[in-house]
């Protein structure tokens, strides 16, 4: 059973004058008013009429979107008044909020802790100088830095990390980089986010004009399985891996994806992908012709399958002297994968 909810609260391009090549946040959101507090009492509100008396561990209020703290300090003390209420009254227990590591400093700060925010998310996309500067994100590593050094030394916030894969200048050695450095900053959550080609951006003109080429689907999912695989494995919670389907970004008719490597289920892919890798080492120590199972948790299971049974087709492929049976096991658990060998071949 889910034990976490979100209320988001979009606030596209609010506080935040730049226009990074990848950027069209109003497509993205699917969202071009402007959102008041009075709006976030009413999206709230809604939310809170079917979260409430289900059991949930934690109802977190989240600000995406926009850079929140680009925001004029009176709007985002306004804003934050409103969450901290609904926090103050037991009726969501986090306020969660997205910005830029460049809008950060002690004045800032400041007016979270007095609102009582908890998690601080950066959208760093890059630790890379040159890929920061040819996606004209306005901002260097060494602002990452001291950003998330200064939201650390508070030691009441939640901070978490936001990198995308694939951008202009970007390449597998630039992205696993970014990740070792993410790995010393130390955050506790990250998002990793491969890049989409989107409508009216610069990123759609550089595509068109052939002067980016997007990451193949392939360099994209081995690049995003490691670096998630060395985020995890550092005790880093990636919390998202690929944008959120919607009406906007899926297949569709009203689709603003023009390119790239989008995918509605990509964290599915990457765990298959995790799966798969680590089955297939154990696999090659078997000799055939032999019948074997290969079972896992219901935690596992469906990554042990993969996405469209991907991992089942592709084991079928290389090992073709196993014949293979895979098993849902209600008592394995946690994320162990089980291989049993049970001879010759049957």
């Amino acid at each position: 059973m889910k034990k976490h909810a979100i209320i988001p609260i979009f606030i596209p391009h609010k506080g935040c004058p730049h226009a990074c090549v990848f950027c069209n946040q109003n497509a993205i959101t699917a969202r071009t008013a402007d959102v008041t507090p009075d709006d976030v009492r009413r999206i709230a509100d809604e939310y809170l009429s079917t979260l409430l008396g289900r059991g949930l561990e934690e109802i977190e209020l989240s600000f995406f979107g926009g850079s929140f703290t680009g925001i004029p300090m009176e709007e985002q003390s306004a804003f934050l008044a409103v969450a901290k209420e609904y926090k103050d009254a037991g009726k969501i227990d986090r306020i969660h909020l997205s910005t830029r590591p460049d809008y950060i400093d002690t004045a800032i700060l400041d007016n979270l802790k007095k609102y009582s925010v908890d998690v601080i998310e950066l959208g760093v996309q890059s630790l890379d100088d040159n890929v920061l500067k040819l996606s004209e994100r306005g901002h260097t590593a060494e602002d990452v830095y001291k950003a998330c050094s200064l939201i650390k030394s508070y030691g009441c916030f939640t901070l978490g990390i936001q990198l995308m894969i694939g951008l202009p200048g970007d390449s597998y050695d630039a992205c696993m980089e970014s990740v070792r450095k993410t790995i010393e900053i130390g955050p506790a959550i990250a998002r990793l986010y491969p890049t989409v080609i989107i409508t009216q951006t610069k990123l759609c003109r550089m595509y068109e004009e052939g002067t980016y080429v997007p990451f193949s689907h392939e360099e994209m999912l081995r690049t995003v399985t490691d670096m998630y695989r060395a985020l995890t494995g550092a005790g880093i919670n990636v919390i998202r891996v690929g944008l959120k389907a919607s009406a906007l970004i899926n297949d569709s008719e009203d689709s603003r994806v023009a390119g790239g490597t989008y995918h509605p289920a990509f964290r599915q892919l990457v765990e298959g992908r995790i799966a798969r890798d680590e089955i297939e080492a154990r696999l090659k120590n078997i000799a055939g012709p032999c019948s074997i199972e290969i079972s896992a948790g219901p935690e596992r299971f469906s990554s042990v399958i993969g996405h469209k049974a991907e991992n089942k087709q592709y084991f079928a492929e290389v090992f073709p002297d196993l014949e293979i049976r895979y098993r849902e096991d209600a008592h394995e658990e946690g994320a162990g994968i089980s291989i049993t060998e049970f001879g010759s071949r049957r």
